[in-house]
């Protein structure tokens, strides 16, 4: 149970902090809407009852038949406005809320190292962002909102059955909770685990889709395109028999309470009657009591979705939540000192639960204009060092200083927006001409001009529409117009081809005049262009070398030819 508190909570507090007033808005006009309705059935059963006696009686003429009506009406008017009311306010704020958990959900992925671990799964982290947060509509909706009404419209019924006689107020007070709140709590114990099925069944479901769809030629070619469709056969099959299990238990449910409210009305019944029979009430009152009692068991049925779907809730929220806390922000790098870029000295670091340090004990200085290469083989630790530089990996000991930087990764990443707009997330305050200029240095400025729509062509998904090394010069692009003293590139050229490689090479090198560079690769033309070459073995730095020097050119020889 705590541990469901504890995912429960920062959902929770994000919903009071987005959309408090709304929330109980919602849940006030929830509640008059149910109120109103209880009191409607018990005034007009009372009305109705009332007026049939009055008609065979003397006291016909001087009954008032005005003021029960106009109640009537009043009750009817107030249960259709809240009802109408309260569908707009829930509806409202939960979708509100709904928008304010993804967006906090997807600044979550967006921090350093959580986008990479989702880097080979992208079905996981579209399932959080849709599924996963749609399920928790169901926590204000069918749960908490319905739970609170039931219970208030328990104490107002309890309230008014208990002015008859205490110990029938007192006794349906108790049924109602006993039986309506326990009907729920056992239907949702008995889906939690298939609505958790359910949840990993749709789960794997798109994601095999997915990989059917994006890697249909991979599986094609490898003869796997049949295992993959039986395995989405079996995924669905998995699914539709938690789905059937749900619907046993719903069933169940609405059998169950269908039972509670026959066993509350017959009792009701019997209580009313007996207490007419000894006059303690008249025939209307005890009208107006077995109508309370059997309108009191109407806002326990609405937590039969709820019960349900509690599982799937609380399955969401133990995925969610971790991402919905507010991270802290990381430590900056202390400011390069006096006469140098950037400075190491004796620093570790490790990746996120990992126990083997990804660097060991790194001293390494470069001065401003200086252009450091380092070289190793993979997984030495290249890319963790310029993860270091860049801030995304934090030290576990020893010190970096370091001038601000701008990190090119190996991956160009493009995204489905205008050209435009791909380059304004390097800059969004840069002005047509900037933009031209850092397209022309990258040599791409010819190639756009020849588009139809120019530089606000649309890209598709990816990039879609440029070619490999078209991409890579927009991604060039984008770092010229990053102005930081210095540059951190990871395997710059990698995956273009000679000529464009050497070109793309040339105009970073120009671009670059001034600035420090430091370049991740196992390329011998992109450590070429170093004053200086590192290698690091196994996260250590053993050798650093300068132009001219015979180790320079033995560690140039080792790399890959262009």
């Amino acid at each position: 149970m705590s541990t469901f508190a504890a995912d429960l909570k920062p959902i929770l507090r994000l919903f009071l902090a987005e959309r408090r007033r709304a929330l109980l808005l919602g849940a006030a006009l929830s509640a008059a809407t149910v109120t109103a309705g209880i009191a409607l059935l018990g005034l007009s059963g009372w009305f109705i009852t009332a007026t049939s006696l009055a008609a065979l009686s003397a006291a016909a003429i001087t009954f008032d038949v005005f003021a029960p009506s106009a109640g009537i009406r009043l009750l009817a008017i107030v249960r259709t406005a809240a009802r109408y009311g309260e569908r707009l306010a829930t509806h409202d704020a939960t979708l509100g809320v709904l928008a304010a958990l993804r967006e906090r959900l997807f600044r979550g992925f967006a921090e350093p190292g959580a986008a990479r671990m989702l880097l080979h799964r992208p079905a996981r982290l579209l399932f959080r962002l849709t599924a996963d947060i749609d399920a928790l509509d169901s926590l204000y909706l069918r749960i908490l909102v319905p739970g609170a009404v039931a219970l208030g419209a328990t104490f107002a019924a309890s309230l008014v059955l208990g002015f008859m006689h205490p110990l029938f107020g007192l006794f349906s007070g108790l049924f109602l909770i006993g039986a309506g709140l326990g009907l729920p709590l056992i239907a949702a114990r008995a889906a939690r685990k298939y609505a958790r099925r359910r949840t990993h069944g749709i789960e794997a479901l798109r994601s095999r889709t997915i990989d059917l769809v994006a890697g249909q030629t991979d599986l094609l070619m490898a003869g796997r395109l049949a295992a993959q469709r039986q395995a989405i056969a079996a995924a669905d099959h998995y699914t539709a028999g938690a789905d059937d299990r749900l619907n046993r238990v719903e069933t169940g449910l609405t059998f169950g309470f269908g039972l509670v409210s026959t066993l509350l009305l017959t009792a009701s019944l019997l209580a009313v009657a007996a207490l007419a029979e000894t006059k303690a009430i008249t025939a209307p009152v005890a009208a107006l009591g077995l109508l309370v009692a059997f309108a009191a068991t109407e806002p326990f049925a609405a937590l039969r979705r709820g019960a349900l779907e509690l599982g799937r809730t609380l399955l969401a929220a133990k995925r969610v939540a971790p991402r919905l806390a507010v991270a802290r922000a990381p430590e900056p790098l202390a400011a390069a000192l006096p006469g140098y870029t950037l400075s190491l000295k004796d620093v570790s670091a490790f990746h996120e639960n990992s126990a083997v340090p990804a660097l060991q004990t790194i001293d390494l200085m470069l001065r401003p204009g200086e252009r450091l290469a380092v070289v190793g083989g993979s997984g030495a630790g290249k890319s963790s060092l310029l993860a270091l530089l860049s801030g995304e990996l934090p030290a576990s000991a020893g010190r970096v200083a370091a001038t601000r930087a701008t990190l090119l990764t190996q991956r160009t990443e493009l995204f489905e927006d205008s050209l435009r707009g791909n380059l304004a997330l390097a800059n969004p305050d840069a002005s047509e001409a900037r933009l031209r200029d850092a397209l022309a240095a990258a040599g791409l400025l010819a190639d756009i001009e020849a588009m139809p729509r120019g530089i606000d062509t649309p890209l598709g998904e990816g990039g879609l529409g440029l070619s490999g090394g078209q991409s890579r010069r927009v991604a060039l692009a984008r770092l010229f117009l990053r102005d930081t003293p210095l540059w951190l590139l990871d395997e710059p050229t990698e995956g273009l081809d000679g000529a464009t490689a050497r070109d793309v090479l040339g105009r970073l090198s120009a671009m670059a005049a001034g600035r420090s560079l430091v370049i991740a690769t196992h390329i011998r033309r992109e450590a070429a262009i170093a004053d200086r070459i590192a290698v690091i073995e196994g996260g250590r730095i053993t050798e650093v070398s300068r132009r001219g020097e015979a180790a320079f050119e033995k560690a140039l020889d080792r790399l890959r030819p262009d």
